[in-house]
């Protein structure tokens, strides 16, 4: 039997993109994840998250990976419609990944702060017969979506690292990073406005914005 799991990374983050990992691997094999010491994706060192992806790649059928950018994120959080925002997407992407992968059955970590109905938005975009086990920590709990952690972990820490070769160091890139705020700000006071990178959605880019607009309505 084939069996998925499915995690995200960089969710909370107002820069840079959404990466949502799925991975494939045998019944037989699973032990093998936990044998290797894969645990959740935050509860390990970039060095040993970095050393072993390689090692989990090996033991898959299948692995999937979907970066969301940024502008279709703020399309989500700016929806009208009820239950059709951030978590809905994140149903979606996870959706696209099973497809991709044809598990038996799907371990995913639940976004919703009700598993079922995330499991559930999930299963209504399928295009296949999937069983979903939709928990919260799930990748706390099961090796697979663990794993699936230290993939969509990996692969968003380089989309970072590009960006602070491009941009400079922001910080964490999360909402209670002071030097996030401080390059949210720079990068406004630079351009007028947010380069693509930049989730315009969030609130504390809306904030920099709204103060930006604030200290030139003084100056005028």
């Amino acid at each position: 039997m084939l069996v998925a799991g499915v995690d995200e990374a960089g969710r909370g983050c107002v820069i840079g993109p959404l990466v949502v990992a799925g991975v494939a691997v045998k019944t037989e094999n699973l032990q093998l994840l936990t044998e290797l010491g894969v645990k959740d994706s935050k509860l390990l060192t970039a060095k040993k998250r970095e050393a072993l992806y390689p090692e989990i790649i090996k033991l898959t059928e299948n692995h999937h990976i979907i970066k969301v950018p940024p502008y279709q994120i703020d399309k989500a959080v700016r929806s009208a419609r009820t239950l059709h925002k951030l978590n809905r997407l994140e149903a979606q992407t996870m959706a696209k990944i099973i497809d991709a992968l044809k598990p038996d059955e799907a371990y995913v970590d639940a976004a919703d702060v009700l598993e079922h109905r995330f499991g559930n938005h999930i299963s209504e975009c399928l295009t296949i017969k999937t069983k979903i086990i939709s928990q919260h920590k799930a990748d706390r709990t099961f090796p697979v979506v663990s794993a699936a952690s230290i993939i969509a972990k990996v692969e968003r820490d380089g989309e970072i690292a590009n960006l602070k070769v491009k941009y400079g160091d922001f910080g964490s890139g999360y909402l209670t990073d002071e030097k996030t705020m401080v390059f949210l700000k720079r990068l406004l006071d630079e351009n007028g406005d947010y380069p693509s990178c930049v989730r315009q959605s969030w609130k504390p880019a809306k904030r920099a914005k709204s103060e930006q607009g604030t200290v030139q309505k003084k100056l005028a």
